[in-house]
């Protein structure tokens, strides 16, 4: 695996396990002050802990699947509940690379665990990998805007 076929699965991987926001429902994490721990595990290994404040608009996004500004995805199964998490889909870059997402955890009010396997072609090779966020809840509020910059 070379490092340009990971580097470009390193931004959908943190898009899909990047913790989104809050909920009213039980069914779902809060709002408040998280932190996320979010590692790719294969094929090659890398952390990254964020801490950020997660409103309920982001929650009811993150509820709808994972996406972020590099990649459109589309989660056909998709379920929230009972402390379970499922989802399998794909996810089509802006310049056409599609990329096939599944992945299963659980998650509490104050809590969360994803893992992903995706998978992709790059140059024509067959490209897989793995990726995990851990978060937990901090705080019900956000510190100051500048005290986390």
């Amino acid at each position: 695996m070379t490092h340009a076929a990971s580097s470009a699965l390193a931004p959908l991987a943190l898009a899909l396990l990047a913790l989104a926001g809050p909920a009213a429902a039980a069914d779902s994490i809060l709002p408040g002050y998280w932190e996320s721990t979010n590692r790719m595990l294969s094929p090659i290994r890398t952390t990254d802990v964020e801490k950020r404040c997660l409103t309920k608009a982001d929650v009811e996004k993150f509820m709808m699947g994972p996406s972020n500004r590099h990649y459109t995805c589309t989660y056909p199964t998709r379920s929230f509940a009972g402390g379970k998490i499922l989802l399998k889909g794909s996810c089509v870059s802006k310049k056409g690379r599609e990329v096939a997402v599944s992945g299963e955890g659980n998650f509490t009010p104050t809590t969360f665990k994803l893992v992903a396997n995706i998978a992709t072609t790059f140059a024509g090779i067959p490209v897989s990998g793995r990726a995990s966020t851990e978060a937990r809840r901090l705080s019900e509020t956000c510190p100051p805007k500048d005290a986390t910059d």
